[in-house]
């Protein structure tokens, strides 16, 4: 389920900023594919250094692999990517893989506490 919800994550961050650019599945996924694949890197990652699942070095890794890795597909496959493009993917996708996973945590800390 981690994975689902981080790579659900990217769609949005993708979504989101092609509806500036007009929205259509096109755009979205020429968008959203170089992070996408990325993120399964760095899910790939996490899953063979034995990190745990839904906490904040399995969401460092997966965020860092995913900026990146998303950046340097996004560059090597003839787009571009502009500083301000940068910030706002580090910004949104940072609050997105850690924000769910806080949200987790405290979720689960308070079933926890009321059991």
């Amino acid at each position: 389920m981690p994975i689902t919800v981080d790579l659900v994550c990217v769609l949005v961050f993708a979504v989101i900023g092609r509806a500036s650019h007009g929205l259509d599945p096109v755009g979205v996924l020429s968008t959203a594919w170089p992070f996408l694949t990325a993120c399964l890197v760095g899910w790939a990652a996490v899953i063979l250094s034995g990190v745990p699942c839904r906490g904040w070095r399995e969401g460092l890794i997966v965020w860092l692999m995913t900026l990146l890795g998303g950046m340097v597909l996004r560059v090597t496959s003839g787009d571009t990517a502009a500083a301000a493009f940068v910030a706002v993917a580090a910004l949104f996708l940072g609050a997105a893989f850690f924000g769910w996973r806080l949200v987790y945590r405290l979720a689960r800390h308070h079933r926890a506490s009321a059991a």
